[in-house]
């Protein structure tokens, strides 16, 4: 996210604006964010007097406004925090624009709106087009993660093996603040300039290298199905790390992705098009080659049957261990 990176750039080099509008359905980004222009602008010894947070729920405009317009008392900038600012009603967006149009230039104001856009048809938003800057953010593709995972560990000057890479992915999914959060505990326990291994996942994430999402998927596409019976058993009795929901939608993930490798003409971009990688191709394709299209069809068909009943919307109440078995005897005997 090109745009993430270069305001990242600014606030690290002290090139501050007024207001920060920071909107999304990926709150990762607004996170890192606002934390670096907080770690840059408020000093700890004056953070109590220079830096003043609000909370959409309860902010009132005037309150908002009064303290923006405030000089900074010990610190160079005033610095204000607007969290959850998705539940601020509409005159309060149209006040702060008001002031967005004359921001104070000792204030800095940042303004956190999570989990949805923020409507560009506004006041506000055209206001910060004008005397601020802008972030709308938007999740990482499925396809993209494991290049992302990468680019963290390299960030933090750590190097990730390709199997944990995909342990990562398929365990935590899309979770970007949560991936981050594991690869910082990784750095402390192992170190930088250390390369990640399957064994560090499953000794400090609890992860385990044999018995996971990821190998299931891996049993069933080989066609080894002591394996992958071995797997859910594991699974089963350890459900609450790992819930059937996320299961199914690997697995789901999984069978999309051979019936993609079925449907190209040319492998040339594979590793593009599925987000793994070239690690793993081989066996992706031995899996593909020993299914049939109408099997793989069959077999999304399947794991969305079993989805709708651990959800209790169809078929007769059964526990997960029960609808997982019987998605396994149904995905080994494909028609």
């Amino acid at each position: 996210m090109q745009a993430f990176f270069t305001l990242l750039s600014q606030i690290k080099k002290g090139n501050f604006a007024p207001f920060y509008l920071f909107s999304g359905t990926e709150p990762y980004y607004i996170d890192v964010l606002t934390s670096a222009l907080l770690e840059h602008l408020v000093n700890p010894a004056s953070k109590d007097f220079d830096c003043t947070y609000f909370y959409g729920k309860e902010a009132v405009s005037s309150e908002i406004i009064e303290t923006a317009k405030r000089f900074p008392m010990l610190a160079s900038r005033n610095v204000i925090v607007i969290k959850e600012a998705q539940n601020l009603n509409a005159e309060t967006l149209d006040e702060l624009a008001q002031y967005v149009e004359h921001p104070t230039p000792s204030t800095v104001l940042i303004f956190c709106y999570k989990h949805k856009q923020f409507d560009k048809r506004k006041k506000l938003y055209k206001a910060a087009q004008k005397n601020g800057e802008i972030l709308d953010t938007k999740p990482v593709y499925e396809n993209q993660l494991p290049q992302w995972i990468r680019d963290r560990a390299a960030a933090l000057k750590m190097k990730i093996d390709p199997t944990a890479v995909e342990l990562l992915s398929v365990y935590i999914g899309t979770d970007l603040t949560a991936i981050e959060k594991a690869l910082e505990k990784l750095q402390v326990a192992i170190g930088k300039e250390a390369i990640i291994f399957p064994q560090h996942i499953e000794q400090y994430i609890g992860i385990n290298k044999a018995y996971n999402s990821f190998e299931l998927q891996k049993a069933i596409g080989l066609g080894h199905f002591s394996k992958a019976f071995e797997i859910i058993q594991y699974l089963n009795r350890n459900n609450k790390e790992h819930p059937l929901v996320l299961i199914l939608s690997t697995l789901h993930s999984y069978f999309q992705k051979l019936l993609l490798i079925k449907g190209m003409n040319s492998q040339d971009n594979i590793t593009t098009v599925l987000g793994i990688s070239p690690y793993f191709i081989k066996e992706y394709q031995t899996a593909a080659n020993r299914l049939s299209m109408h099997q793989i069809s069959n077999a999304l068909h399947c794991i969305l049957k079993a989805d709708l009943k651990c959800k209790g919307i169809e078929g007769s109440s059964q526990n997960d261990a029960r609808i997982l078995e019987e998605l396994l005897l149904k995905l080994f005997t494909l028609t």
